[in-house]
């Protein structure tokens, strides 16, 4: 075959074939019977194979021609599948975003609505795992990383996001009753929960308050910040948690601080994405929007 072969004479071809008819597929191209005929002709001579008995008043295919026509109707069959899918689809892009849990849970899940409002053409896809995704595959777009810093693949761009505020938290039956909280002597009567995840511990938190002594050893221990929530939701003690994260259990009042908000500032959370892919359009407008959520 010393020429590619064109699409023309595909489609000239594989109307004939499904129609039996030169004539049929004329008219269903909307071309004369003998611009097929010529088409076929020149594909025939592309393939140095003969496709078409030609008799009087029909044509048949040959052997050759009904193999090479199931493949080439089962072609055209993956063609028009992929266009209505993509119809149906009807968005532009896909952004492929992976996040710690706790990060994805607590806050990016609630507000991702409010991101596919400002972007209808672009579809979100969220994992979720303590695991780094690999960026350099092209399977994920962004990820969203927790903790100290770690030597990334040459070409990460690496972005802080803003610092994140750590203070006591618990649910508010926990201000009444026998033991209220009003002071952090207080916390002796109650469970403190501890969230091993969280760059912040007990410790560090008491180091502020050096005149009260509590045993700060006791307590539940959960390996995600959304579990040590989760539980001071539910009473089962006081978490030392992010207000970042905790901001809608705030916001609905199902946690209070009860010690205020100011607490230990830290810078604990990364975007991770590659520099060469940094000013595509849908890296670009995620990017804008969670940062302008962050200053919210």
């Amino acid at each position: 075959m010393h020429n590619r072969v064109t699409l023309k004479s595909i489609q000239a071809f594989e109307a004939a074939a499904r129609l039996s008819s030169f004539a049929l597929a004329a008219e269903e191209l909307f071309v004369t019977p003998s611009a097929i005929s010529h088409q076929i002709k020149l594909l025939e001579e592309q393939l140095s194979i003969r496709l078409f008995h030609r008799l009087h008043r029909t044509v048949l295919l040959t052997d050759s021609g009904r193999q090479y026509a199931e493949e080439i109707t089962s072609a055209f069959a993956r063609i028009d599948a992929a266009t209505r899918e993509i119809g149906r689809v009807a968005k532009s892009d896909i952004l492929t975003i992976h996040s710690t849990p706790s990060f994805a849970t607590q806050w990016l899940m609630p507000r991702i609505a409010r991101f596919s409002a400002a972007h209808p053409d672009i579809d979100v896809r969220l994992n979720a795992s303590s695991e780094a995704a690999d960026l350099i595959s092209g399977a994920v777009d962004i990820d969203i990383r927790y903790g100290p810093r770690k030597l990334q693949p040459a070409g990460t761009l690496v972005l802080e996001l803003p610092p994140e505020t750590i203070v006591p938290l618990c649910a508010p039956a926990l201000m009444s009753g026998d033991y209220p909280l009003r002071s952090v002597a207080d916390l002796q009567h109650h469970p403190l929960i501890h969230s091993e995840g969280c760059l912040v511990g007990w410790r560090d938190w008491m180091r502020l308050h050096r005149k009260t002594r509590i045993d700060i050893g006791r307590g539940p221990r959960f390996d995600r910040s959304f579990m040590a929530l989760s539980a001071a939701v539910d009473g089962l003690g006081v978490c030392l948690e992010s207000l970042l994260l905790a901001q809608r259990e705030l916001e609905t009042g199902r946690l209070v601080a009860p010690f205020g908000v100011d607490g230990l500032s830290v810078n604990g959370y990364t975007l991770n994405l590659l520099k060469s892919r940094a000013d595509l359009p849908k890296l670009r407008s995620f990017h804008d929007w969670l940062f302008a959520e962050l200053e919210r």
